[in-house]
């Protein structure tokens, strides 16, 4: 019967299992009902079937539940035989077989064989403590170092037992729970918790340095008798043992290299040099660096295996290397060629065809790529072209992917600034409008004392890598403290200069420029001075030498920079030739880890023609946040009669400042005292007869791309126009 039907036949029949005693009795009622029915019922003849009532007895239909509890007469229990005859004992082996069981189909196991245990040998070398002896001091000459009140380490006494026990103190001091010892809270279980932790630490550090066969031993206890009732102190007893050497060194493949010598001068560790885990991976780096710079593009390094010898007191050393071939370095091939062409990735990449592989190469032509600002992600992918041949180097060509950034900018500010007043600017910029790298800007300058209007054609990366030609024409209307100036002009130039990306050792930049300009000193008292037009012509250059170790915050180095422009003017119906030339030399110094000293000089000066034959805006000026800090833009310097400041012929600035960095923020804010001095001659050879001094100090909000600068300057022999104080707000520090 299927299970489902099972499952509604009523619970009396699913659960009886076990035989009941009125059953013959029913049976016999049933077979006597059967036998008085006629033959036909059981043919199921409907004529003659009798009625089922018939075959209800009437005590049921009289009361069926007493019919029902009656049911069939109990038979009579068995008496129990209470003679107390005796049972036959029974016999009972357990080695003899067991009777037949047909049920069981499994054929009985055969009988099992075990062998005999023998007895081990006695081990000498084994000992058991008394339990009845004192333990005294692990090391009781110990040499002790005390991290904190509850943190002591002790060492065995001598200078070469545990020769790097100043190193390992230090490490183990940056790594542990140190801090977690200092919790006044912290109850003993606590502290032995955390000092289970510091003893594995202690054996990793061990091992670390060569020690496999070092102890160490965790005590947590008062330090004393007598300062049971204070916080327990946790001491390691801490037993180097004698130090591994490196046994067998097996570098796989490396000796099928050409450059085996070299590379394996790279890889310093010796057979029989003391074992060090540290040293195989700055080896191993080591190795990895001298592989990818001497190339092999495809050399791969396995993880590093050491086998440790007991024993022996050595541990052999496995560095499996494949070194893949020698390469060097075939063409660029770039997977957008209209928008970064192959010749112009060659262009600026740092080597040509036939130069040996070096992984440094790659990477730097990554970061070149990027620097563009014309890629959202490139990766740059050697590809061999030319297997290696009989010893000859293969060839590799490198496979630059990349994916466009938006190449459009629009981009626009409002704010107002301390030397120039309310300012609104704008601009619209296409930086590969002439590919390759070849923008177009167009821009405007609304403000208090400036409108502009501007267009500038500029080619990055024109004839060698981080050189850039400029063309620049403009229309400006400028009024400031010292002048007036209305002037058309173009302007071009060829430059190599640092930027963010690479800060250079050396730049330079060459140029030519041509202007018109309507200029006059500036109107006080609302009185119109006499406009004067010049027009110019000018040649330039400039070097600058830069060992700073930041372009925007630097605290260590020199730069020294140098300029020059031969000039010429003609004015009034008169020509006049004068060159302008400026140097420049600063120099910063660290002292200790929070204060950087820095300071400036810088000299100027204009010769060969009179002041008047020289444009105000050609003249010299001092004044401003990067110049004498205190002192508004351009206003110290010459005056005349009516105050106006009408520029020099020569300058000679310098400032100190200590740039002192704070704890607040992380260290992000310094405050930097000031004292700046400046002073504007006359003549084209200063004279020192007017110089004017200002201190103050500042403020810098360190950030990822330079510091944000607030100095508040105070002017020490001020004019009676100027101002009693002057802020001024800028990114990247003053000089």
């Amino acid at each position: 019967m299927p299970s489902a039907t099972k499952a509604l036949l009523p619970s009396s029949l699913r659960q009886s299992t076990a035989p009941r005693r009125d059953k013959p009795a029913l049976a016999a009622i049933a077979a006597a009902l059967f036998a008085t029915l006629p033959t036909t019922a059981l043919a199921q003849d409907p004529a003659d079937t009798a009625r089922l009532d018939d075959l209800i007895p009437d005590e049921a239909v009289a009361d069926s539940e007493a019919w029902a509890a009656d049911g069939v007469p109990p038979e009579e229990p068995t008496p129990i035989d209470t003679t107390g005859a005796p049972v036959p004992p029974v016999d009972l082996r357990p080695d003899s077989p067991l009777a037949e069981m047909p049920e069981l189909s499994i054929e009985w196991p055969e009988r099992l064989e075990l062998p005999s245990i023998e007895p081990l040998e006695a081990d000498d070398d084994v000992r058991f403590a008394g339990i009845d002896q004192e333990l005294g001091p692990l090391l009781p000459d110990a040499r002790t170092v005390a991290l904190t009140d509850q943190l002591v380490l002790a060492f065995p006494n001598g200078d070469n037992v545990f020769p790097l026990q100043d190193v390992f103190v230090e490490r183990f001091n940056a790594l542990s729970t140190i801090e977690a010892y200092e919790d006044g809270d912290s109850n003993v279980a606590q502290l032995a918790a955390r000092a289970r932790a510091d003893e594995e630490l202690l054996a990793n550090l061990l091992r670390v340095y060569g020690y496999y066969d070092g102890q160490v031993i965790r005590t947590v206890g008062p330090a004393s008798a007598e300062s049971a009732d204070e916080r327990p102190q946790v001491r390691f007893d801490i037993v180097p043992g004698p130090r591994y050497n490196f046994g067998a060194i097996d570098l796989g493949q490396l000796d099928q290299a050409p450059d085996f010598a070299s590379l394996r001068n790279a890889f310093e560790i010796r057979s029989g040099d003391p074992m060090s885990s540290d040293q195989i991976v700055e080896e191993q780096i080591d190795l990895d660096v001298a592989l990818g710079e001497t190339g092999y593009p495809f050399a791969k390094i396995d993880a590093p295996e050491l086998l440790i010898d007991h024993d022996r007191g050595e541990g052999d050393l496995t560095l499996k290397v494949t070194p893949g071939g020698k390469y060097v370095l075939g063409q660029v091939n770039s997977n957008l060629p209209r928008f970064l062409s192959d010749k112009h990735l060659l262009n600026i990449s740092r080597f040509d065809p036939g130069y040996t592989f070096k992984r440094s190469i790659v990477s730097d032509l990554r970061r070149a790529v990027t620097a563009t600002g014309l890629v959202s992600s490139v990766t740059v992918t050697p590809r061999e072209v030319q297997a290696p041949i009989a010893g000859e180097p293969g060839i590799v060509d490198l496979d630059v992917e990349m994916a466009k950034a938006p190449l459009r900018t629009i981009a626009g500010a409002v704010g107002y600034g301390s030397e120039e007043g309310f300012r609104i600017q704008g601009s619209w910029e296409h930086r590969n409008l002439f590919p390759p790298e070849g923008s177009l800007r167009i821009r405007g300058i609304i403000g208090t004392q400036e409108q502009l209007a501007g267009i500038t054609f500029r080619k990055n990366n024109f004839g060698g890598r981080d050189k850039i030609l400029t063309v620049d024409a403009y229309a400006s209307d400028v009024e400031t403290d010292a002048f007036d100036a209305k002037t058309v002009a173009l302007r071009g130039a060829y430059e190599r200069v640092s930027n963010l990306l690479f800060q250079k050792p050396f730049s330079w930049q060459i140029g030519a420029e041509v202007l018109a300009t309507d200029e006059r000193n500036r109107v006080i008292g609302g009185i119109e001075r006499p406009r004067q037009t010049y027009f110019i012509g000018s040649a330039f250059g400039r070097a600058a030498i830069d060992s700073t170790d930041s372009l925007l915050d630097p605290t260590e180095g020199f730069r020294v920079a140098g300029f020059v422009a031969p000039e010429i003017s003609q004015t009034s119906g008169e020509r006049f030739f004068y060159v302008r030339s400026q140097a420049d030399a600063s120099i910063y110094k660290s002292v200790g880890e929070r204060v950087v000293l820095a300071g400036r000089l810088r000299g100027a000066t204009v010769a060969g023609a009179p002041t008047f034959a020289i444009a105000p805006s050609r003249r010299l000026y001092a004044g401003g946040g990067g110049s004498v800090r205190g002192y508004g833009f351009q206003t110290i310097g010459p005056k005349n009669d009516l105050g106006e400041p009408t520029g020099g012929r020569s300058l000679v600035e310098a400032s100190v400042e200590a740039r002192i960095q704070t704890g607040f923020l992380d260290g992000a804010v310094s405050v930097v005292p000031f004292f700046d001095a400046a002073s504007v001659s006359i003549e084209s050879t200063p004279d020192f007869r007017f110089i004017k001094y200002a201190a103050g100090v500042g403020v810098r909000y360190k950030t990822g791309f330079g510091p944000i600068r607030v100095d508040v300057g105070v002017p020490l022999n001020p004019d009676p126009d100027d101002s009693p104080v002057a802020v001024y707000v800028s990114l990247g520090q003053a000089f």
